[in-house]
């Protein structure tokens, strides 16, 4: 179960990692492709500084690529294996899923990355 207090939780909803009580991106719908990386610089809430160091989210790009991998695996799971089309509505498959969840992959692999370093402080949370 993804309750509040847990990392999933975080990485699911884009909540800073330390108190969980507000998103970190200041529009919420990832497909709005203008803001889709536009992050507060601290939460309003616990005053978490989200950018811990300059280019600190450059090593999301790892995440992501991991992330972007699980993408097309289930993709080509999904085309190939289960609906039974050839290999190349597979690959389509694989290259439309990319590009349609892209905005989506790409703030769970910041939210990924923040969560290594971050971690839920119940003494942060203002009721």
């Amino acid at each position: 179960m993804i309750t509040k207090g847990t990392k999933l939780y975080s990485i699911f909803t884009g909540a800073c990692p330390k108190c969980h009580q507000e998103s970190m991106y200041i529009n919420k719908n990832p497909y709005v492709l203008n803001d889709v990386l536009k992050m507060h610089e601290t939460c309003s809430h616990c005053q978490t500084k989200y950018r811990i160091e300059p280019s600190f989210f450059y090593g999301s790009m790892y995440v992501s690529y991991a992330v972007g991998i699980a993408f097309a695996v289930a993709a080509f799971v999904i085309s190939y294996l289960f609906i039974g089309s050839n290999l190349i509505t597979a690959f389509i498959a694989i290259v439309g899923t990319l590009v349609v969840f892209a905005p989506i992959i790409m703030r769970l692999s910041r939210n990924i990355w923040i969560n290594m370093f971050m971690h839920y402080d119940k003494s942060k949370v203002k009721p």
